[in-house]
């Protein structure tokens, strides 16, 4: 699991001789949430302990409590850094093409990937399971101040500048466009009608169906797909 700089906390340097003060070391926090990570992912929310991390992580429990006071704010803090993490992760693979179809392709690809994948399903279940407990949470992951809709409308507003797309409403094209990539595999894995990550093969399909209706519907004259 790796910590987005532009999302991490901020921690204090080093103080003089090379020390952390206590709850500042960004490596120590990590080894916490990396831990707890795998105990949430295998134990589910409640019925995981600080215990466990402890245990996990291999930190005392003093430890522990000096970076988080409480199972919630860990939960928290590692659920922040996964999606953190993703969706700088897509947002790079983004910003790596000028050509739109090719942009396209590679968020669709990772966006399936990711969107599939047993742990990541087994972390949105966990997530849906405390947010009556925890509504705040459920709205950071799944909207969030930077998520996976306001990285399309970025990529689609530049594409736009730049002459390769024809669109009135941005908000409403980049939610379509995670809808077609998205297909059924989402929702059929979430709820447990697809019990294996659909195939490379399928999700290319997908994703090449989805460009192909997107650009038919928003491509400038010269980039429509025939």
């Amino acid at each position: 699991m790796t910590l987005n700089p532009d999302h991490a906390a901020v921690f204090s340097p080093p103080a003089p001789g090379g020390r952390f003060a206590a709850g500042e070391d960004p490596a120590k926090r990590q080894q916490i949430l990396a831990g707890a990570k795998r105990v949430f992912m295998k134990m589910g929310f409640d019925a995981a302990s600080m215990n466990d991390v402890t245990r996990e992580a291999g930190v005392s429990k003093g430890t522990l409590y000096v970076y988080f006071t409480n199972k919630e704010e860990l939960f928290s803090a590692m659920i922040e850094a996964e999606r953190a993490a993703f969706v700088a992760a897509v947002r790079t693979a983004l910003a790596e093409h000028d050509d739109p179809e090719a942009g396209l392709y590679e968020f669709g690809i990772s966006f399936v990937t990711h969107m599939t994948d047993e742990k990541v399903i087994n972390a949105m279940r966990t997530v849906l399971g405390v947010r009556d407990r925890m509504p705040v949470l459920c709205q950071r992951f799944f909207k969030g101040p930077e998520n996976l809709r306001t990285i399309m409308r970025d990529f689609l507003e530049r594409h736009i500048a730049e002459g390769r797309f024809e669109i009135d409403d941005i908000d409403l094209a980049a939610g379509q466009f995670l809808d077609l990539a998205s297909g059924s595999f989402f929702k059929l894995r979430l709820f447990g009608s697809m019990e294996e990550p659909p195939s490379r093969d399928e999700i290319e399909r997908v994703i090449r169906g989805a460009i192909r209706v997107f650009m038919a519907a928003y491509g400038a004259p010269r980039h429509k797909t025939d």
